[in-house]
C-alpha cells in the first residue's frame, strides 16, 4: 500500500500544516524534544505520521487547522487546496467524498472564526522532527515520563500512530507493552472514538477501505 502523500503540493505553496506551541512553555527541554507537565493544546502537526485521513470528522478537523494556520489564503485558494487534499489519488484520504458534501464542509470551515483555535488533543511530549529516535525509544520515553497511572488518550493515540507507521497491527497488548502499563490501563483510557480509530488504522494497514 502506498503512503506517498503528495505533500510537495502544500510545501510548494508555503502552506503551514505544522506549528509548535507559541505561548505555552515546556516544563523541561531535552535533546529529543519538550515535555509539558500540564499538557499543551497548541501543537498542530498535520500529516506527521503515515496514517491517512479515515473519517469525515477527521477531514473537517484537518481543514479547520489548515485554515486556522493559513489565514492569508483567499477563498478560492482554500477551496482549491481542499479539493486537492480530498482527491483520493493524492493519498491524503482513504475514501471518496461527494462534491456536494465537500462543498458543505468547505463552507462550514470557511465560516469558522479564525480567532478561535480548532479543538485539539492535549500533548505532553513533543518530539523534534530532527530527533533520530526509533518508535520503541520514543514510546519508552513516553512511558517513563508520563508514568503508568497517568496514560491518557493522547499518549495512546500517539502509540497507535507509531505502531501503524512501523507497519504493525495495533493491539491493546502492544500498546500496553510500549507504554509500560497494563492492558487494563489502556482499556480504561481508550474511549469509543479511539477504539474506532484503532480499527480504521488497522483496516488501512490491510489495504481495506
Amino acid at each position: 500500500m502506498s503512503h506517498d502523500r503528495k505533500i510537495k503540493h502544500l510545501t510548494d505553496r508555503r502552506i503551514i500544516y505544522r506549528r509548535f506551541p507559541i505561548v505555552d512553555k515546556p516544563t523541561n527541554k531535552y535533546d529529543w524534544g519538550d515535555y509539558y507537565e500540564n499538557g499543551t493544546f497548541e501543537c498542530y502537526e498535520l500529516f506527521r505520521s503515515k496514517a491517512k485521513i479515515t473519517t469525515y470528522k477527521s477531514l473537517k478537523w484537518h481543514m479547520l487547522v489548515i485554515w486556522y494556520l493559513n489565514p492569508q489564503l483567499s477563498q478560492d485558494e482554500l477551496e482549491n487546496l481542499f479539493l486537492f487534499i480530498c482527491d483520493r489519488s493524492n493519498n491524503f484520504v482513504t475514501f471518496n467524498i461527494s462534491n456536494q458534501l465537500l462543498k458543505t464542509i468547505i463552507y462550514e470551515v470557511s465560516m469558522h472564526d479564525l480567532e478561535t483555535p480548532p479543538k485539539n488533543k492535549t500533548r505532553k511530549i513533543i518530539f523534534k522532527d530532527s530527533c533520530q529516535l526509533t518508535t520503541e525509544q520514543k514510546l519508552q520515553i513516553v512511558g517513563q515520563i508520563i508514568g503508568r497511572k497517568k496514560i491518557s488518550e493522547s499518549e495512546i493515540y500517539d502509540a497507535m500512530l507509531y505502531t501503524h507507521d512501523d507497519g504493525d497491527k495495533i493491539t491493546v497488548e502492544k500498546l500496553a507493552n510500549y507504554l509500560g502499563c497494563s492492558t487494563r490501563t489502556i482499556y480504561r483510557n481508550m474511549g469509543n472514538e479511539l477504539k474506532k480509530e484503532k480499527e480504521l488504522l488497522n483496516q488501512e494497514l490491510c489495504g481495506i477501505s
